[in-house]
């Protein structure tokens, strides 16, 4: 995985292209950072490298790979809340 230049969205979160090697060829994914920070922690928590999770997720995505990267990171995060169970309730939320 390479970097690029980071630049900010309209919401201002700033993205960053990287390129990732997938089944021996190059493709490049934008997405915001805080996703990359993600991943690459995910990646190392199953002691494989971003390019090797990223293969494993453009496997089984139907729609693009940045957007598939998304969900993955997202359904991960949900099911290592799921694994804590439930958040205590903060003051002032309903």
């Amino acid at each position: 995985m390479t970097d690029d230049a980071g630049v900010t969205d309209d919401a201002g979160a700033r993205l960053a292209k990287r390129s990732l090697t997938i089944a021996g060829h190059a493709t490049s994914v934008t997405l915001e950072q805080a996703f990359w920070d993600e991943l690459r922690r995910l990646a190392g928590a199953r002691g494989q490298s971003v390019n090797q999770l990223a293969a494993e997720v453009d496997g089984r995505r139907s729609g693009n790979l940045s957007s598939a990267l998304r969900l993955f990171v997202l359904d991960s995060l949900r099911a290592e809340l799921a694994s804590v169970g439930p958040l205590p309730r903060r003051a002032g939320l309903s």
